[in-house]
C-alpha cells in the first residue's frame, strides 16, 4: 500500500445478509399484524416485552406469506412466547392507569 493514491478494492467481498432478504410488504399481507404491534407499543409507552406475542405473530405472517426465510422461533429469539398470549409483562385490562407523577 503507498501513500497518496486511493486503496484498491479487488480485495473486499460482498457478503449478503446472514437471513437472506426482507422484501417489503408491497401487497399488505401482514399489515394487521403489523399495525397491532404499533398500537401495543404506543400503549405501553415503547415497551416492547409487553408485546413481544405481537411480534412473534408479524414476522410469522411474515414467513407465511414468503416475504422471509422461515425459521424456528427459537432461533429468532421467541422460545419463551407462546402462541397468541401475552407475555406477561402487558398490562390487564381494566386494570386502573399508573398514577403520574410523584406519589405521597
Amino acid at each position: 500500500m503507498s501513500f497518496g493514491r486511493p486503496p484498491t478494492f479487488s480485495s473486499f467481498q460482498v457478503l449478503p445478509p446472514e437471513r437472506g432478504s426482507f422484501p417489503l410488504d408491497h401487497y399488505g399481507d401482514c399489515t394487521a399484524p403489523m399495525r397491532e404491534y404499533m398500537q401495543c407499543l404506543k400503549a405501553n409507552k415503547n415497551n416492547n416485552g409487553a408485546c413481544r406475542h405481537l411480534s412473534k405473530a408479524y414476522l410469522q405472517c411474515r414467513m407465511d406469506n414468503e416475504l422471509m426465510d422461515r425459521d424456528d422461533m427459537e432461533n429468532l429469539g421467541f422460545a419463551d412466547v407462546r402462541d397468541g398470549a401475552a407475555s406477561g409483562t402487558a398490562p390487564a385490562q381494566g386494570a386502573p392507569p399508573e398514577p403520574k407523577g410523584r406519589m405521597l
